[in-house]
């Protein structure tokens, strides 16, 4: 049998059916699109549910695919065994209604004994148990012997949702030989041992069950096949493991390089070295399809991927960061298939670093604290660590439960999963507690009124004033019939031009009018089922039910928020451009005089990389590119590759917002009618706000003219105290700077002389405490500085010396104990010692063994601690 490698498996899998009249697709994202049941894609046939379901109609009748799969259900296995892995590649050709049984089994046979060389012997079919069809097909039209076709039932061959599409399945079976069996001779695919490898599954779609469980036959049955692309090339290179496949063992490789151990030499080793090469496959991919680390969600399976990985590093006595190398490793080997790994290969290896070097940090404060716990645990003979403590080492250092449950397995130990549940969910309370009580942004005490009875038509995209008919009004949450000045309501209208705050969106501001009576709008708010709600304040006279108002928006501020919202929308599409796709809107702000936009990125942004976001915005203002807004179905908004920034929060009918081809999202907000109306947009701030997820505040037209105004301002004041002219005021500052740097030193080298002459006043005070000689002394108004360079002048002079010094700052005791080399080779350590006398004083402190610093606030106590320092050695 020739020996075939996985990437030319590949190949000769989608050629094939190519030829067999299949629409060849590349792999869709890891990233589930319009599937909010799916966190991450695990199957091959994930990404097409919606043409077996006829949700939507498939691009062609047949497709073929090699999917990008990732599944984490089994990740304690991942490395222990040698047969899962979390990512992996799903080979299928699927039948949306055309062809069936007859063709998928001929062709997966055909494929496999005619393409791949399998030697016939050595193939087994698995059919379910009342599959006749299937069984006369396999024995009459192939020729697989009858002893060769095996009937399992409903849990190994049939297939099924819990409503839905559904059928049976055969399975085509690789005969590893005697030496993989149990040696019962009636051993056969089906049987608990390993001599039969699964290599193809054929699923028959050909009912459709209902809420009984009923199975209706469907008109035009299905085809679903998948074969794990790692399977069949451990079959083609003949090896015993998906970890002994060319292309993986390559990544082992690496890591062993930098490791300097040998894999197939120590267990423990090669199941590091496994999960290394399992996780840098898969973590590269998320990367490259736009996940970024976070602490929730797809994010937070990438985090524990990396993390998971980095430790493993550990565990092998790698102690620097080195995850970039075998991920290169997987762009070099994969990119022949996806070229896109290497386009991206800059953002992936940057991300993974990025969040190894946050994990490094991490460790090394949470493994400090965990072996704490542990060795307190094992004081008491305890076995299981408290769910608090495993919470604070998540909430408060970020280190997972995962890994925390992997270090304390390795001692014998575990924790309170119970407990530590508890604590994550009171966290969620506490965090929902903070939300305000309802979708309509009611803040009142007491339960928020049920608004579902009204309708309200929104009129604001093209009206800024109209008039309209008060249909409720809500006073304390309580509907009433009618308000007066001075009263605070919430006033529903039949229709309205007030923008209700969504989407980012604040709500508008202005007023109603009415011939008896006026009130303010303070904020607008809308309901999830699109009731504008008006936050009011009565003004003048009386307004009741059924009243004919005239309604009239703030249009100097709905014109300042129509540019900050559609400057966000230019913003979003330059980050892309720059960054990268794996930019997405992660919330904002639009508001009159700013706007706030969160978006998922790895790393703080550069300098060089804001200028040109905000040059590239810039020039999309100067182009005056007309913004059109058009409605249309949500399907064809999608296939025209308009950005949706939430899924699943549209209906059928989406509002597209276009500014040519440079930005294209769905939007129900109010914008410009042209780029040029923003006027001039400013980056005034980017920060970080989470794991992940970068911030970026901005400023346009007005807002953006007074900041410039504010700047200039500025640059006066500065111009005037350092008494020079704008032209010369950078060099000016730089000659200052440089008078006060060597001015800074001449202080420090008179501060030095007076050290070093107040230490030498000292040598009285020195005295002999247990084989070392010790000084302790207490000022006013010395500086921690100053302490430190009197102790160095003192410990210089003296091979045995322990100093402690004190001095009253202000409010502030400032503490300093220092150790000679001598002393702190003899085991004494300066830290240890000033932490009993700061807690005796109010405070606390350490450092190092030769010196360490604290502060305290017990004034009253000084001089008592220090008459009886020995008291605290």
């Amino acid at each position: 049998m020739e020996k075939i490698g996985l990437h030319e498996i590949r190949e000769k899998f989608l050629e094939f059916f190519s030829s067999k009249d299949h629409l060849r697709q590349p792999s869709y994202s890891l990233i589930p699109q319009n599937d909010k049941s799916l966190l991450l894609i695990g199957a091959g046939m994930a990404p097409l549910k919606k043409y077996f379901t006829k949700e939507a109609v498939p691009p062609y009748p047949r497709m073929t695919t090699s999917q990008k799969c990732v599944r984490t259900g089994d990740i304690d296995n991942v490395g222990k065994t040698l047969r899962h892995l979390t990512f992996f590649e799903m080979l299928g050709n699927f039948s949306f209604g055309d062809y069936f049984k007859k063709e998928a089994i001929a062709w997966a046979w055909e494929f496999l004994t005619e393409v791949m060389h399998l030697p016939e012997e050595k193939l087994w079919v698995s059919i379910y148990l009342d599959d006749d069809e299937a069984h006369d097909l396999w024995r009459d039209m192939i020729g697989v012997p009858e002893e060769k076709i095996v009937r399992l039932g409903k849990e190994d061959n049939f297939w099924e949702l819990e409503v839905g599409p559904s059928g049976p399945c055969t399975e085509i079976h690789y005969d590893k030989g005697e030496a993989f069996g149990c040696g019962r001779p009636d051993c056969k695919p089906g049987c608990d041992c390993d001599r039969f490898m699964e290599v193809w599954n054929l699923v028959f779609t050909q009912f459709d069950k209902d809420t009984q469980g009923v199975y209706h036959p469907l008109a035009n049955p299905n085809i679903d096949t998948g074969m794990g692309l790692e399977r069949i090339a451990c079959v083609m290179e003949n090896v015993e493991s998906v970890y002994d496949i060319g292309a993986i063992h390559e990544i082992i490789d690496v890591v062993t390089e930098i490791c300097g151990k040998g894999y197939g030499v120590n267990h423990d080793d090669d199941v590091y070295l496994r999960i290394i090469a399992d996780h840098s496959r898969a973590m590269t991919f998320l990367v490259n399809d736009g996940v970024v680390p976070s602490n929730e969600g797809r994010g937070y399976v990438l985090r524990k991927l990396i993390r998971r990985a980095a430790r493993q590093g550990m565990l092998l006595g790698i102690d620097h960061a080195f995850l970039e190398q075998p991920v290169r490793k997987v762009i070099d080997s994969w990119s022949v298939a996806y070229p896109e790994l290497k386009e991206n290969e800059h953002v992936i290896l940057e991300v993974i670093n990025t969040e190894e070097g946050r994990f490094k940090r991490t460790i090394v404060q949470g493994t400090d604290l965990l072996n704490e716990k542990m060795n307190e645990l094992k004081k008491h003979k305890e076995t299981v660590l408290s769910g608090k403590d495993v919470f604070e080492l998540y909430d408060t250092y970020g280190f997972p439960p995962e890994l925390t449950e992997e270090i304390l397995k390795a001692e014998g130990l575990t924790y309170n999963h119970t407990e530590f549940k508890d604590n994550m969910e009171e966290q969620k309370v506490r965090a929902r507690t903070a939300l305000d009580r309802s979708d309509s942004g009611w803040k009142a005490d007491g339960e928020a009124p049920d608004f579902e009875e009204y309708t309200c038509d929104f009129l604001g995209y093209e009206k800024d004033r109209s008039f309209s008919e008060i249909t409720g009004i809500f006073k304390e949450n309580i509907p009433v019939d009618d308000v007066s000045a001075g009263d605070h309501c919430v006033i529903l209208l039949k229709e309205t031009p007030f923008y209700g705050e969504g989407g980012g969106q604040v709500g508008d501001e202005g007023v109603i009018i009415g011939k008896t009576g006026k009130a303010k709008v303070l904020d607008t708010k809308k309901t999830k089922h699109g009731v504008v709600l008006h936050m009011c304040e009565m003004e003048e006279g009386v307004f009741a039910l059924e009243d004919e108002v005239e309604s009239i928006i703030d249009s100097k501020r709905r014109m300042d928020i129509k540019r900050n919202h559609s400057a966000t929308h230019l913003l979003h599409a330059a980050l892309r451009e720059v960054l990268g796709s794996h930019v997405h809107q992660a919330g904002s702000l639009v508001a009159p005089d700013r706007l706030r936009f969160d978006f998922s990125h790895y790393t703080a942004m550069k300098p060089e990389e804001i200028l040109e976001v905000e040059k590239l915005v810039n020039e999309k203002i100067l182009e005056s590119i007309p913004v059109i807004t058009e409605v249309k179905p949500l399907k064809e908004a999608k296939d025209e590759g308009v950005i949706g920034l939430f899924e699943g929060k549209y209906g059928d009918e989406v509002r597209v917002l276009k500014m040519s081809k440079f930005s294209m999202e769905l939007c129900g907000g109010t914008h410009v009618a042209n780029t040029a109306e923003i006027g001039l947009f400013k980056i005034t701030m980017e920060t970080g706000v989470a794991a992940g997820v970068r911030r970026v505040e901005a400023l346009t037209g007005h807002g953006a003219y007074q900041w410039l105004l504010n700047q200039e301002k500025t640059l006066q004041d500065v111009t005037d105290a350092l008494r020079t002219t704008e032209d010369n005021v950078v060099k000016r500052t730089f000659d200052v700077l440089d008078e006060l740097r060597d001015a800074k030193k001449e202080v420090q080298k008179l501060k030095a002389d007076l050290a070093g002459d107040k230490a030498k006043g000292m040598e009285d005070a020195i005295q002999e405490h247990d084989g070392y000689q010790l000084i302790a002394k207490t000022f006013e108004g010395v500086q921690p500085n100053e302490l430190k360079n009197m102790a160095d002048e003192l410990r210089n002079k003296h091979e045995n010396l322990l100093v402690i010094f004190a001095s009253v700052n202000g409010d502030t005791i400032n503490l300093l104990t220092a150790a000679t080399k001598a002393l702190v080779a003899k085991g004494v350590n300066a830290g240890k010692v000033i932490k009993p006398i700061a807690q005796a004083l109010g405070g606390n402190g350490g450092g190092k063994p030769d010196m360490a610093m604290a502060g305290a606030k017990d004034k009253d106590k000084l001089k008592e601690v220090f008459d009886h320092i020995t008291n605290y050695l």
